[in-house]
């Protein structure tokens, strides 16, 4: 690998001294005069038909500036990739927690009871809970106008096709080859059903919201606790008729997202209420209605797989149903995820079909991997439970069918920067593969990949102040990630300067550029690569105008830490700072460089004329070692590894923070967390009920970082931030199989169900 100054060296974190001395102001704390409480009055119901509405006793109460309803707000439907909804509840409610009206006050217990004084007569309507009864020929339908939905902004290009007359809001299928040829090649066709359940992105900070209209402009300002900033400045633009430039969305500190500040929604109740009040209003959510909000999708998925006896897989059949809520917002778009399906191996013929249902639930939305543990944990337990069935050994088995450099996956890409074997093999090395584990202890091992990040777009602006420190321009959040920091480095990298000269701003829409937001590990390679275009554009202008000064050729000239030299004659040399200063004063002008970067595509700035990237992929592998108490049912978890192949390295502190942080989250997902439904309510909505995992539930870890240079990275990166979770399921409850005899198909990996599972063994 190249020897860098800044990428691949521990730099702190930009952001570290704010957090730490409490500085760090998120929307709760931002404070501006004439200030509003706003509060939100919810459905009760999981379906009914609204009656009536009397708003009429909280308007009279003291300290009450504004209520409102569907009535007040632009009655069209709203949704960035599917327009199924309107900014409140008008005929009827689809899920316990939809917003029915909001109100306005001087203080918070003033807007709480205001809200609780509207009376809102309902009448409950047949509520659909399941998923697949949910596609049952004759259950009541949620949307009858599903067929009349039009595709917002983003659905126009992502959106999947919709089944009218149905529940199914978005259907995606992939075909390659023949299955039924691939089945009658196998020897062996495994076939069963798995599920996985709804969970809590589990974030600290509650959904958040300020908005400031004025009157005189016309113009909205927005603070949000969001990940994707420009999203919700398009979904508010929609929503109330304005045009782009007249919302704006300010930057602050986000406590966390994981995929459930994706997506844009309660803005529109904080704008609609300063509108009608001409002040700021802010909303912030109670942990009760925060859990009401989004959820990670809960799915089934049957499966069969067919495979020969030397262990060659020939065929997998899939067919996965989500459940995405009342609303189709966050499932009903993107091929990427369901590309993923198959797994990382190289299966001749494969048939997939995924279902997107609506349910009286609340809506889904994306989660740390987004789409991927879920087919994950039904895949590696197959692949286990074929390689039992055979008797091979489940690594060996993994690794005679891995994807290597240049594979051709389901998809028809041609992979590059394969780093999946690599991975496997250091997994099993570092748990131990093999080796005899102590009474009532089994090791698990599984092999995972992630699509690439999404073709959504970056841009950056890179500008040179006149003493030669850098300041960078663009429109990511930084949600805790520590992307700040990252995107420093590699504009440090490509500039030739220090860390410590390179700053980073916070968004804001009126004054950095265009970035698609947190989602999908892009920020890092998307927003890299449009910063290292930005930051070579600049380098350039400043080597043109230092070969000016020096009287050499541009092409001779190199810079290194703020020092130009010609590269032959050492001798000869100036500095940036010198440079910046006689660019602001005599020569050209400031320099500024821009870029921009969508997928594999420069589309601005690189030099490069737009065609297509390779496909380049994430991998990992992760394996784990439990002990399962055959009394009780209990796992604990003794050791987890995980190996990740992360391209390039930009920061090795980071890196191992992010998946330390990702394997936690994974055991949380397999053993602890679950949000319960009692009918369509969730009945344990708030951290004391909810079972996150906390630090005194780590367990004795180690990483491995493979680095299989990516073609299309900033420097050969890839994504890091979401893999570490993505394995974790599958690799307990392949211990636990390993360890007691049972297989656990659905999860969490619960004691109850291990109880169960060993009190239905055979003796």
């Amino acid at each position: 690998m190249p020897d860098y100054r800044v990428i691949g060296h521990s730099a702190p974190r930009v952001d570290a001294p704010e957090k730490a001395t409490g500085r760090a102001v998120y929307v709760a704390e931002v404070r501006l005069p004439g200030m509003l409480v706003g509060k939100v009055l919810r459905s009760p119901y999981p379906h009914a038909r609204i009656l009536r509405i009397d708003t009429s006793r909280a308007e009279r109460m003291p300290g009450v500036k504004a209520v409102l309803t569907s009535r007040d707000v632009p009655a069209h439907r709203v949704g960035l990739v599917l327009q199924d909804h309107y900014i409140f509840a008008r005929d009827r409610v689809r899920y316990v927690g939809e917003e029915v009206a909001a109100v306005a006050a001087v203080d918070e217990e003033t807007a709480q009871e205001a809200a609780e004084a509207i009376e809102v007569e309902y009448e409950e309507l047949p509520a659909v809970l399941d998923p697949e009864e949910a596609m049952v020929p004759d259950t009541p339908l949620l949307h009858e106008e599903l067929g009349r939905y039009e595709f917002g902004a983003w659905g126009q290009q992502y959106g999947r096709p919709m089944r009218p007359g149905t529940n199914v809001c978005g259907y995606f299928e992939l075909r390659q080859g023949s299955v039924e040829q691939g089945f009658r090649e196998a020897d062996y066709v495994f076939e069963d059903t798995f599920r996985t359940h709804s969970v809590h992105h589990g974030y600290l900070e509650p959904h958040a919201c300020l908005a400031s209209f004025e009157p005189a402009s016309g113009r909205v300002t927005i603070w949000s606790s969001t990940q994707r900033p420009f999203l919700v400045r398009s979904y508010i633009s929609l929503a109330f008729g304005l045009p782009v430039s007249q919302v704006r969305v300010v930057g602050t500190w986000v406590g966390g997202g994981f995929g459930g500040k994706g997506r844009p929604g309660h803005e529109a109740f904080a704008v609609a209420l300063s509108q009608r009040t001409g002040r700021p209003v802010r909303l912030v959510m109670a942990r009760d209605e925060d859990f009401a909000l989004f959820r990670a999708p809960e799915c089934v998925i049957k499966l069969r797989i067919g495979a020969k006896r030397d262990g060659t897989l020939t065929a997998l059949a899939m067919e996965i149903v989500w459940d995405t809520g009342a609303y189709a917002e966050a499932l009903n778009y993107g091929r990427g995820p369901l590309e993923a399906l198959p797994g990382p191996y190289d299966i001749p013929h494969v048939s997939i079909a995924s279902y997107t249902v609506y349910t009286n639930r609340m809506p889904a939305s994306a989660f740390r991997g987004r789409l991927m543990p879920q087919p994950t944990f039904a895949i590696e337990s197959a692949i286990d439970m074929i390689a039992e069935k055979l008797g091979l050994d489940a690594l060996e088995l993994r690794l005679k069918n891995l994807v290597d450099e240049g594979s051709r996956n389901a998809a028809g890409q041609v992979l590059r920067g394969v780093g999946a074997r690599q991975c496997l093999q250091e997994a099993a090395k570092a748990i131990g593969w093999g080796r005899k584990t102590a009474p009532n202890r089994g090791i698990g091992l599984v092999c995972y990949h992630k699509y690439p990040p999404p073709p959504y777009p970056s841009s950056a602006v890179v500008q040179l102040n006149e003493d030669g420190t850098a300041l960078v321009q663009c429109g990511a959040p930084e949600i805790g990630q520590g992307s700040q920091t990252a995107l420093a480095q590699i504009a440090a990298e490509e500039l030739g300067v220090r860390f410590e000269d390179v700053s980073l701003p916070l968004y804001d829409t009126d004054h950095t550029p265009f970035d698609a937001g947190a989602l999908g590990d892009r920020i890092t390679t998307t927003c890299g690569n449009a910063i290292r275009i930005a930051a070579a554009e600049a380098r350039e202008q400043a080597l043109a105008i230092a070969a000016q000064m020096l009287k050499v050729n541009q092409g001779d000239l190199t810079v290194e830490d703020g020092r130009i030299v010609v590269r032959d004659a050492p001798e000869i040399w100036t500095t940036l700072p010198r440079v910046c200063a006689a660019a602001h004063t005599r020569l050209g002008g400031p320099i500024i460089g821009t870029g921009t970067y969508m997928g594999g595509l420069h589309l601005r700035g690189g030099g490069e004329p737009p065609g297509d990237a390779p496909a380049v992929w994430k991998y990992g592998a992760q394996g784990a070692e439990v002990e399962v108490d055959p009394e009780t049912g209990a796992v604990r978890v003794i050791k987890l590894v995980s190996a990740q192949d992360v391209g390039q390295t930009i920061n090795p502190l980071s890196l191992q923070g992010q998946m330390d942080g990702a394997a936690l989250m994974g055991l949380g997902l397999s053993l602890w967390e679950e949000l319960r439904f009692d009918g369509g309510r969730v009945a344990n909505p708030n951290l004391m009920d909810y079972r996150l995992p906390t630090a005194l539930d780590s367990v004795k870890g180690e990483n491995t970082v493979v680095e299989c240079a990516s073609p299309t990275g900033p420097f050969g990166a890839k994504g890091v931030g979401e893999e570490g979770t993505v394995g974790v399921a599958p690799a307990v409850a392949n211990a636990i199989h390993n360890a007691a005899g049972v297989r656990l198909r659905e999860l969490p990996l619960t004691p109850e169900k291990v109880r169960a599972a060993l009190a239905a063994k055979p003796a």
